[in-house]
């Protein structure tokens, strides 16, 4: 019960700070990707906000168990391969198209009307292909 109040205020508290910050104002994204356009930089702050406290928490929780159990999820993988790169400009066409990315984008269903039901039902269409996209991709192109 106390993981499920945790993830409850956290999952509350992530989504109040997208709605905050704007990230699920989809002109402020766009506004945000528009950089040789009418560029609008204060999103950059809100990345800022976001990566330097994780860089923070990753150092923070080397040898540390979680106050409510389980396991820290191990650091990524640094190396830059062929799943990364296609995932990153896959999200980034979804990113700049709909101007949300999944936490936004279910943030924003309350209030966001019937284009942020569409983008959700998109994304998770989109969820569950990529499995066989990315075996059609293995088989056409393996990895070296």
């Amino acid at each position: 019960m106390k993981r499920l109040f945790f993830a409850f205020l956290a999952g509350g508290l992530f989504g109040a700070g997208l709605f905050i910050s704007g990230m699920t104002d989809t002109s402020k994204v766009q506004g945000w990707l528009d950089v040789f356009g009418n560029w609008d930089p204060t999103l950059a702050f809100v990345m800022g906000g976001a990566i330097l406290p994780m860089a923070i928490a990753w150092r923070l929780t080397q040898g540390r168990k979680p106050f409510v159990g389980g396991q820290f999820p191990t650091p990524p993988d640094p190396r830059l391969g062929r799943n990364l790169v296609l995932g990153s400009v896959m999200f980034g066409m979804g990113w700049g198209l709909a101007g949300l990315c999944p936490g936004p984008a279910v943030a924003s269903l309350s209030y966001g009307g019937w284009p942020h039901w569409v983008f959700l039902a998109a994304m998770l269409f989109g969820f569950g292909a990529a499995p066989y996209v990315r075996a059609q991709l293995d088989t056409a192109l393996p990895a070296e």
